[in-house]
C-alpha cells in the first residue's frame, strides 16, 4: 500500500543540513540534497515521484507553487510549497524565479517527507 511505503520513506529519510551559508552563518540543506537522499528510498519502495511548478497570483504579487507527488501507479500523495517570485539584489528576473522555484520545491519535499529538525534557520535569518 502506498501509504505504508510513504510512511517508511518518511521514517527512514535523513537529510542533514551540511551546507553553510557564509553570509548568514547558518547551515542548510538544498532541494538537490533531499532529492539525492530520497531517490534510493523511492526506488526500493517501487514508487515514483514527480515535481511540477505553477505560478499563482495574489493581489499584485506572483508566487511559485511547487507540487511534489509520489505514486505507485494506482494511488498518489502530494504536498506543496510556495515562494514569492521576485528577484533579489543583483539577480535577473529569471534568476529570481529560479530561486523561488528551488525554495518552493525544497519546502514541498520537506512537507511530503516530513523533514523537520527544529528551528528553521531561514525563519530566523536577519538579512
Amino acid at each position: 500500500m502506498l501509504l505504508d511505503k510513504l510512511r517508511h520513506i518518511q521514517m527512514t529519510l535523513k537529510v542533514p543540513k551540511d551546507r553553510l551559508n557564509k553570509f548568514g552563518g547558518y547551515n542548510y540543506r538544498s532541494a538537490e540534497d533531499i532529492l539525492d537522499a530520497v531517490k534510493p528510498l523511492l526506488s526500493k519502495a517501487e514508487v515514483t515521484m514527480k515535481i511540477s511548478d505553477s505560478i499563482q497570483f495574489c493581489v499584485n504579487d506572483s508566487y511559485i507553487v511547487s507540487t511534489v507527488t509520489v505514486t505507485d501507479g494506482n494511488n498518489h500523495y502530494s504536498a506543496t510549497g510556495c515562494a514569492k517570485d521576485q528577484a533579489g539584489k543583483g539577480m535577473s528576473a529569471s534568476q529570481g524565479s529560479g530561486s523561488a522555484s528551488s525554495y518552493a520545491k525544497k519546502y514541498a519535499l520537506c512537507n511530503l517527507f516530513l523533514i523537520d529538525d527544529g528551528i528553521d534557520d531561514d525563519a530566523t535569518n536577519q538579512h
